[in-house]
C-alpha cells in the first residue's frame, strides 16, 4: 500500500495503546521560607494546625493552649500535583507542581517539605520536596505595581522521588489494543492494513472506529515491546472529516480539503455567485479523446455583481475555490461566514459546519 510520506503521519501520534498511560498524584503539604506572603492564621486555621502536626512529628512539644497564638506569616499550605509516567522505576525524578490552598498571597522564594503524593488508590508513590519556581514576580510601592505570572502556583523541578512502582507485565501480552485519538473507521482501517502489510500476516483487526486489536505474533511473545517500536513507526495517511470551523468573534474561517459545495445561487448584498455543474470543453484533453471533446466533470463558477461577470473558475466547486475567488473580489472574511452558514442552511455545503 503506498502512502504519501507528506499527507502521512505516524502510528504514535495516531493512537496510543491500552494500558501505556500516566497516573495522577496528589499530595497535600506546607511551603516555607516565604517573605511574609503564608497564610494568615485569622482566616486559615488549618495552616496552623499542619504546623503543629509537622513540629510534633519533629518532636517539638507545643502546649495545647498554646496553639491558637501561633502565627506564622511565611508559611502556606498547598496542594501539590504530579503525573507518575507509565513503567516509572523507583528513584525516578518527576516534576511537582504546588497551588496555594489557603489565603497566601505568593510562593516566590518558598520550600516545600516533604510531601507524600497518593494516588487514587491511597498508596503513596511519590515524595515531593525542594525550593518553588513561580517564573514571576511582584513589586509594589508609590500606589502602582506591577506583577508577572501567577504568584501563588509554582513548579519544583525533578521535584518527587518515585519510590512505588506499578506492577505491569506489558512483555507477556498476547495481544495489544491501540486506540486512537480521534474516531474515524477509515483510519482504523489503513492502520490494520499498514500493521498486516508490515508484519506479512493478518495479525491486525479492526474492532470498530476508535480501536485495533493486534495479535502478538509467535515471534514476538515475551517481547511486546519490540513489536510495538516497529509497529509505531509506520505512516499512515490519515482520513480528515469535511468540515469547516467558523470563529464568529474573530472572523477566522478554516476548512478541510474534503469540503464540497453542490450546485447553488447566493445573493449577499450586491454580490450574486452562482455555482452550478456544467460541462465544459476541454482544450488540453487525453491522448485518447478527440479535440473539443466534452469533460463532464468540470464545474464553472461564475461569481457576479449586478450584471457584471466579476470571477469565472472552470474546475470542481470545492470550497477552496470559492473562498479564493471570494478573496480576489475583497469579499471580507464576515461576509463569507454569513455565506457559508447560507449555503449550509440550504444543504448545499456538504460539510459539518461548527460555530465556535
Amino acid at each position: 500500500m503506498f502512502v504519501d510520506t507528506a499527507m502521512a503521519a505516524r502510528i504514535k501520534d495516531l493512537s496510543s495503546i491500552k494500558g501505556v498511560r500516566n497516573n495522577q498524584l496528589i499530595g497535600f503539604g506546607l511551603v516555607i521560607g516565604l517573605a511574609g506572603t503564608g497564610d494568615s492564621a485569622t482566616n486559615v486555621f488549618f495552616s496552623i494546625q499542619s504546623v503543629f502536626n509537622m513540629l510534633k512529628k519533629m518532636g517539638v512539644t507545643i502546649p495545647a493552649g498554646e496553639i491558637d497564638a501561633l502565627k506564622f506569616k511565611n508559611v502556606a499550605t498547598v496542594m501539590v500535583t504530579a503525573e507518575l509516567p507509565s513503567f516509572a522505576r523507583q528513584g525516578d525524578r518527576i516534576d511537582v507542581t504546588v497551588s496555594s490552598v489557603g489565603d497566601s498571597k505568593s510562593l516566590q522564594g518558598g520550600t516545600l517539605l516533604m510531601t507524600p503524593l497518593k494516588g487514587p488508590d491511597s498508596n503513596t508513590y511519590g515524595v515531593a520536596q525542594g525550593p518553588l519556581s513561580i517564573g514571576g514576580f511582584a513589586v509594589a510601592g508609590g500606589g502602582a505595581g506591577a506583577q508577572k505570572n501567577h504568584k501563588t502556583v509554582g513548579r519544583v523541578v525533578n521535584g518527587a522521588l518515585v519510590e512505588r512502582e506499578l506492577p505491569h507485565k506489558f512483555n507477556a501480552k498476547g495481544e495489544l489494543i491501540f486506540a486512537l485519538k480521534k474516531t474515524d473507521f477509515t483510519t482504523a482501517r489503513r492502520i490494520s492494513q499498514a500493521i498486516n502489510n508490515e508484519l506479512k500476516d493478518q495479525s491486525a483487526f479492526v474492532m470498530d472506529g476508535r480501536t485495533i486489536k493486534v495479535e502478538v505474533p509467535k515471534y514476538y511473545l515475551n517481547n511486546t515491546s519490540e513489536l510495538i517500536a516497529r509497529i509505531e513507526t509506520l505512516n499512515v495517511e490519515p482520513d480528515i472529516a469535511a468540515r469547516v470551523i467558523v470563529d464568529e468573534r474573530t472572523g477566522t474561517v478554516v476548512m478541510g480539503e474534503n469540503v464540497r459545495i453542490s450546485t447553488v445561487a447566493v445573493a449577499h448584498g450586491s454580490l450574486f455567485i452562482q455555482i452550478k455543474g456544467e460541462t465544459a470543453v476541454d482544450d488540453d484533453p487525453p491522448p485518447v479523446a478527440e479535440p473539443g471533446s466534452v469533460n463532464p466533470e468540470r464545474t464553472a463558477v461564475p461569481i457576479e455583481e449586478g450584471e457584471d461577470k466579476l470571477l469565472v473558475m472552470s474546475k470542481g466547486a470545492s470550497l477552496g475555490d470559492i473562498v479564493n475567488g471570494l478573496n480576489a473580489i475583497g469579499v471580507t472574511p464576515r461576509d463569507l461566514i454569513a455565506i457559508l452558514q447560507s449555503i449550509k442552511a440550504a444543504g448545499a455545503l456538504h460539510a459539518e459546519l461548527v460555530v465556535i
